[in-house]
């Protein structure tokens, strides 16, 4: 089995910066694409920000300019720097990754347990 773990959560005030690190660990062989989702109070789950393993990103158009998604294949592990955080950029953070599992090389979608962020006035 194959488990995300996200950290880096937290309060911060508009205009204020925080970073999110999601460490995969497991039986993995491959991974193809790490993202970030988001979901907000009373709203549906949505993609915020992918990499690929080739390192070609997406951002969602109200991020863009102002989040950045990294990775270290090394280490399994996605980032994401958040900067000129806006109110609307509250709501839980979910690691997302497209896993080759090691056994069967069977292509797994794994979810992290998420991160809360609060920009708060």
């Amino acid at each position: 089995q194959v488990q995300l773990v996200e950290s880096g959560g937290g309060l911060v005030q508009p205009g204020g910066s925080l970073r999110l690190s999601c460490a995969a660990s497991g039986s993995i062989f491959r991974i193809n694409v790490m993202g970030w989702y988001r979901q907000a109070p009373g709203k549906e789950r949505e993609l915020v920000t992918s990499i690929t393993r080739p390192a070609i990103t997406y951002y969602a158009d109200s991020v863009k300019g102002r989040f950045t998604i990294s990775r270290d294949i090394a280490k399994n592990t996605v980032y994401l720097q958040m900067n000129r955080l806006e109110p609307e950029d509250t709501g839980v953070y979910f690691c997302n990754a497209d896993v080759v599992e090691s056994t069967r090389h069977r292509v797994e979608v794994v979810w992290g347990q998420g991160t809360q962020v609060t920009v708060f006035s």
